[in-house]
């Protein structure tokens, strides 16, 4: 029995000391590397063996369904729901990229969901199902048009709070508006419909859209002065609907920490910036790279050894046992 339980272990050690690695990182054309943070991603089937989300709170009248997606709110009157995560994203860069799905049966619908970068986290409300005068930023995919002339629906914009303005519900936002675009298709596409938010600190921000063809992206927009997002933020989606209502969906959600690999060396603090300093700061950083890469192959070997010693405890356990039975006859 013990031998069967330590062995049935060893997979799991493996799993562990596999999936710290950097396997899911990659390189683009473009010199940015992204590394997958798990602890920002969700996928089917979302939850896990205990019908729990390791990273992720789930909250109002949202629905899981493990092999489809995750229904904030579903096709009726007066609903709410969201989903946040549970750690805050602390990456300085980052992109965030969602497939998601708004539908329903009725001719008139609303009214629409939105993405969340806030100090707040699952907190109710009045703002697409979240609390109102956030600190953060959100990006609302509105469907329902309230009171703005001249403004193809649906329409999404990003907002940026400070926690003490209001969200300018009565006309959809308009005085809060930081960017935003009109996105007519987005409701009931043929196609998957995705955003994609990415963000360079003090660099860039920009939103792209996938709904009128699969694998062309349109952006929405793009500033290169973005504003300034709390350092902790926690990720989250919410939708609401009223008297009308749509089923809005979240399918996925694949969150990446970026590195700009092509980055010039920064020939600053000693020497004056000559290249003489550039040089001892490559050395450093090369030394402390071989650094963490011998701790990291020290751990692996010394949990090779704790996964070996527990196998070799659980069986001389298990033979001393098997000697104890023999005995007895």
């Amino acid at each position: 029995m013990w031998l069967s339980s330590w062995l049935a272990m060893l997979p799991l050690a493996a799993q562990v000391l596999a999936g710290s690695g950097e396997k899911s990182a990659r390189t683009d054309e473009n010199g940015i590397r992204r590394i997958q943070l798990r602890t920002h991603t969700l996928a089917p089937p979302y939850l896990d063996s205990d019908m729990q989300s390791r990273w992720w709170d789930f909250g109002g009248n949202t629905i899981i369904r493990a092999d489809q997606y995750i229904r904030l709110t579903s096709d009726r009157p007066s609903q709410e729901g969201w989903v946040f995560s549970r750690l805050p994203l602390t990456a300085t860069n980052w992109e965030i990229e969602i497939e998601f799905k708004v539908q329903g049966n009725g001719n008139l619908h609303g009214d629409g969901f939105a993405m969340w970068l806030t100090k707040q986290r699952a907190q109710p409300g009045t703002v697409f199902g979240h609390v109102d005068k956030f600190e953060g930023i959100g990006i609302f995919f509105d469907t329902y048009k309230n009171n703005r002339p001249g403004t193809v629906f649906p329409y999404v914009m990003a907002m940026v709070g400070d926690g003490q303005k209001p969200y300018d519900k009565a006309n959809d936002g308009k005085d809060n508006e930081f960017m935003g675009c009109s996105a007519r298709g987005i409701r009931g596409a043929s196609i998957p419909t995705k955003a994609k938010l990415t963000y360079f600190q003090d660099k860039s921000l920009k939103l792209e859209l996938m709904y009128k063809q699969e694998d062309q992206w349109v952006v929405c927009f793009e500033t290169t002065d973005p504003p300034t997002i709390p350092s902790v933020s926690y990720l989250g989606f919410s939708a609401e609907t009223g008297e009308l209502s749509d089923n809005h969906d979240i399918i996925s959600v694949h969150t990446n920490n970026l590195y700009d690999t092509k980055k010039k060396t920064d020939y600053t603090d000693t020497g004056k910036g000559s290249p003489k300093a550039g040089r001892a700061k490559r050395k450093s950083k090369k030394s402390q790279k071989s650094k963490g890469s011998w701790s990291w192959f020290l751990f692996k070997i010394v949990m090779i050894f704790v996964v070996a010693g527990g196998v070799y405890v659980g069986y001389t356990a298990w033979r001393a046992q098997r000697q104890r039975k023999s005995h007895r006859f």
